[in-house]
């Protein structure tokens, strides 16, 4: 069994260190977030003072953070995980983040004679917290090797992509796609529920047609359909991702007006107070805008 560091103790983070722990891992845990921490050790991991305390007393260290600024943050100075890396040690990224930021990170954990995998997840909040998660990894083979009996007590669909930093890749791919998805759903259904029919009809159709997806059949049907917009993946986070994603596009070459109508519906979604609430939320966006309300059960005008 291995000795496992993990920092970010949030809504993804906190259960997917949780299996590694019912795993059979040792578990070192850092977090701003005080009652996040007391929380953990409360089930028998151990509190650190800092990120690189985590990565000293680590064979694996594993991050969960929102951003590329708190991924470098953590990783960079005297008090990072860089600094406390043993030769040997291995550094998983569960951030979603630009592919770039995890080579720059990835080359300063090299010099440390360590590796780095970028691992961003995939599907939902309850996924994680049953070990049933998608870990997109990008990184040395060997690597992923070694860390595979902590990564499988996080996921059940360990994919390689590619090099480091192609994890990184695959989700903004991914993310920006599944946006997408939850945006036009939303529009569709409203537009629907608006012209007169109910919810179990338009269900009841597309399930028969090529727009059926697996937002409409999970994602929405347990959270949003039900009028729960409590955060699982927030708005903010998806804007953040679908503007990565942009920014990656761009940086091919690409243009992507699809994806940039998207990021604006999201940016509307926290103008109106949304950023914290689930991405769903976009659903009573169009609902407030229409004035009807959709849910399981109900198609009527509000």
């Amino acid at each position: 069994m291995a000795s496992v560091g993990f920092i970010g103790l949030g809504t993804m983070g906190a259960p997917m260190a949780r299996n590694v722990m019912k795993g059979g891992h040792s578990l070192t845990v850092y977090d701003l977030n005080t009652q996040a921490v007391e929380a953990l050790v409360a089930a028998g991991a151990v509190a650190a003072a800092s990120p690189r305390a985590v990565a000293e007393a680590s064979d694996i260290v594993i991050t969960s953070l929102p951003d590329a600024p708190d991924v470098e943050a953590t990783a960079d100075g005297p008090d990072g995980i860089v600094a406390g890396l043993r030769p040997g040690a291995i550094y998983v990224d569960l951030s979603t983040i630009d592919p770039e930021t995890t080579k720059r990170v990835g080359a300063k954990v090299a010099a440390r004679g360590a590796a780095m995998i970028d691992s961003p997840v995939g599907k939902t909040v309850e996924h994680a917290i049953a070990g049933t998660s998608t870990l997109m990894l990008g990184g040395d083979p060997e690597a992923i090797e070694t860390a595979r009996p902590v990564l499988a007590c996080m996921g059940s669909d360990l994919i390689r992509c590619g090099d480091l930093g192609m994890g990184q890749a695959m989700k903004l791919t991914n993310n920006l796609l599944a946006s997408v998805l939850i945006a036009a759903s939303s529009e569709a259904l409203v537009a629907g529920a608006k012209a007169g029919l109910t919810l179990d009809t338009m269900i009841s159709v597309l399930k028969t047609t090529m727009a059926w997806n697996q937002q409409l059949a999970v994602a929405m049907h347990n959270r949003a359909l039900k009028g729960d917009f409590e955060p699982g993946f927030m708005v903010k986070l998806a804007h953040k991702d679908c503007r990565l994603a942009m920014a990656m596009n761009a940086a091919l070459g690409l243009d992507a007006p699809i994806g940039a109508a998207t990021v604006a519906t999201l940016q509307e979604a926290m103008d109106r107070g949304l950023a914290g609430a689930d991405v769903g939320a976009v659903l009573k966006l169009r609902e407030d805008a229409a004035g009807v309300s959709i849910r399981l059960g109900a198609g009527e005008a509000a």
